[in-house]
């Protein structure tokens, strides 16, 4: 137990007055960063969109990093390492099995889709060659995506909330914000947004009982790849990806397939990510080693 969990004020109030310095803090330390690197980058010509885009995403997980490495030495005198992001061993294996879990249950329940019907594939351009430069280079961008996402929404806020409330008020408050962060997404709707906030449940608890955001990102770049990159699906709403040689159609049921916001939409990503947090709550439970901060 660190320094910082065994002086938690007992009080309500101390606790609250506890969790508010730091999530405020840590709101204004990264939202100076993630300013100071959008600027950075506003000062220089835009000659591509995508590598613009990449730079921003970049910016964003250096911010919410380093505000949370220097919050975690300056109030809490914890390690750096103890953000999640550690160049352990364990980040390799957390990495590969959650890109695995991400992979495979997404995977299995557009298999029961195309079995049924309601998926299918059409011809597009494009050459094996085309498709394996692709699908590689979709894995690099959404990994940073992912791991940009994940340090701002289960970083030091997220985990300050945990010590400080307890995990269960952090899996809630925390899921309910990444859920409303896609609310303006095209083709949400009240399905599509429960959804999102059973993926913040499953991220949540893949990072609370590993301590690694390694594992938590692998998982959701593993979901995310496989939808857009892999199976050129909707992601959210958005048709970030263009995948060479086929084109996915969806014919089933928008309450099942999810229609035009991809499965994420309907009961198919409902039934994946259950069989996820399943998946992710064996394993950690049976390999995870989690070391006390």
């Amino acid at each position: 137990m660190g320094p910082d969990a065994a002086n938690l004020p007992v009080s309500i109030p101390g606790r609250l007055l506890w969790i508010g310095k730091r999530l405020l803090l840590w709101l204004l330390l990264f939202g100076l960063l993630d300013a100071g690197g959008t600027w950075l980058l506003l000062q220089v010509p835009r000659p591509l969109t995508g590598p613009y885009i990449l730079l921003q995403t970049t910016g964003t997980l250096i911010a919410a990093t380093v505000a949370g490495i220097l919050l975690l030495k300056w109030l809490d005198q914890r390690r750096a390492r103890d953000l999640g992001f550690d160049l352990s061993t364990r980040a390799g294996s957390y990495s590969a099995v959650g890109v695995g879990v991400g992979v495979a249950v997404l995977l299995m329940v557009c298999a029961l889709m195309l079995v049924v019907g309601w998926l299918g594939f059409r011809a597009d351009d494009g050459s094996p060659g085309g498709w394996l430069v692709t699908v590689v280079r979709d894995f690099v961008l959404l990994g940073i995506a992912a791991a940009a996402e994940e340090a701002v929404f289960r970083g030091y806020a997220f985990q300050t909330l945990a010590r400080g409330a307890g995990p269960v008020v952090a899996i809630v408050v925390g899921s309910s914000i990444f859920a409303w962060g896609h609310a303006q997404n095209p083709n949400v709707g009240n399905f599509a947004l429960l959804n999102i906030f059973l993926a913040g449940i499953l991220l949540s608890v893949s990072f609370l009982l590993t301590q690694s955001l390694w594992f938590a990102t692998a998982v959701h770049v593993g979901w995310n790849w496989s939808m857009a990159s892999l199976l050129d699906l909707p992601v959210s709403g958005l048709e970030i990806m263009d995948t060479p040689l086929y084109d996915a159609e969806l014919h089933g049921p928008e309450w099942f397939t999810g229609g035009a916001f991809g499965p994420e939409g309907g009961l198919a990503g409902t039934i994946a990510f259950g069989a996820a947090l399943g998946i992710v709550w064996w394993y950690a439970r049976r390999y995870a080693r989690v070391e006390p901060t």
